[in-house]
């Protein structure tokens, strides 16, 4: 190799390591693979307290898409340099199952950067529906169970899969209605023209305390702390009834080190941010502690949920395409 060649790789090297360490030097784009709603909220929440400790601004791009699975394609193919991240929820871990053709792996494709909160989720009715409790809602499906509908936000959506959990859980299947996104499915539930939907709390919050639902219990094995008088549905029958919905952050696979280091560590110090736990908590949210807020924890949440969900949507026998 020839002295001038040799130069100009180092320099180049030298280029490229500085360039690392000065990231970032532009905004960065965060992806959400869903419209304005329960993904959404939580997005713009971390995304504003990252852009401190990162010394950027974080831009909020939503590309929505049936399932959820455009914005991870698209960003599976962004170029590795840091600047294009995905916020996702379970559905990075449902949607091999969903889809036979899904263009993106979720354990090859993405760099993890961490886990961002836990959702739980509530099951809400019409507001004329007869059912007063939890109870009654079991005896009324019994009864109409071929005129009962359940809502959705589109396959793969955390309201099907919380729905699906349901009908398994009561061993009942209902007339299930898939909508394009939580937005059209709340407005008919608070319409009447549908009867159930199992949606996040930081979409259903505001629908409950401000008594436009009636709500028939929460999904995880504890009650919500914005929600103390709530009972779950474990503790009304539903014994080891519990779906909560995580969010985390991924990056195309081979972003240079430098870089993932700086988001972990922008992430790590969003879910420290007492704005950001109140927020989250005022929406019924817990934070993930910094330990969890790591590329090691979200690979095991995804692994996990993998293993957890994937016979239920095969035994299903639900799939997109």
């Amino acid at each position: 190799m020839s002295s001038v060649r040799i130069l100009a790789l180092a320099a180049a090297l030298v280029a490229g390591g500085a360039a690392a360490q000065q990231y970032p030097t532009h905004p960065v784009t965060l992806m959400v693979p869903f419209a304005p709603g329960p993904t959404d909220t939580v997005a713009r929440v971390i995304a504003q307290s990252m852009s401190k400790p990162l010394g950027q601004s974080i831009i909020i791009e939503n590309r929505p898409s049936a399932g959820g699975i455009l914005a991870p394609e698209l960003v599976k193919n962004a170029k590795p340099d840091g600047y294009t991240i995905l916020i996702h929820h379970i559905g990075m871990a449902t949607t091999p199952f969903l889809y036979r053709q899904l263009r993106f792996d979720p354990l090859k494709d993405f760099e993890y950067i961490g886990l961002i909160n836990d959702v739980p989720m509530t099951l809400l009715g019409k507001q004329n529906l007869p059912a007063k409790d939890f109870k009654e809602l079991l005896e009324y499906i019994k009864k109409n169970k071929d005129k009962v509908s359940l809502a959705n936000a589109g396959i793969g959506a955390a309201s099907h899969l919380c729905g699906m959990l349901f009908m398994s859980a009561i061993q009942t299947d209902l007339l299930t209605v898939p909508y394009k996104g939580t937005g059209p499915a709340m407005n008919d539930l608070l319409g009447g023209q549908v009867d159930l939907l199992c949606d996040q709390t930081t979409n259903t919050t505001s629908q409950i305390k401000g008594g436009k639902v009636k709500v028939y219990g929460v999904t995880t094995k504890a009650r919500v702390p914005s929600l103390p008088e709530i009972p779950t549905l474990d503790q009304q029958g539903l014994k080891g009834f519990e779906v909560s919905i995580w969010h985390g952050l991924y990056a195309p696979k081979g972003t240079p080190k430098a870089a993932m280091d700086k988001l972990v560590a922008s992430l790590q110090a969003g879910v420290k941010d007492e704005e950001v736990k109140k927020r989250f908590a005022d929406l019924g949210a817990t934070t993930y502690p910094p330990e969890k807020a790591t590329p090691a924890a979200l690979q095991t949440m995804v692994k996990s949920e993998m293993d957890k969900w994937g016979p239920l949507i095969k035994k299903a026998g639900v799939y997109a395409d």
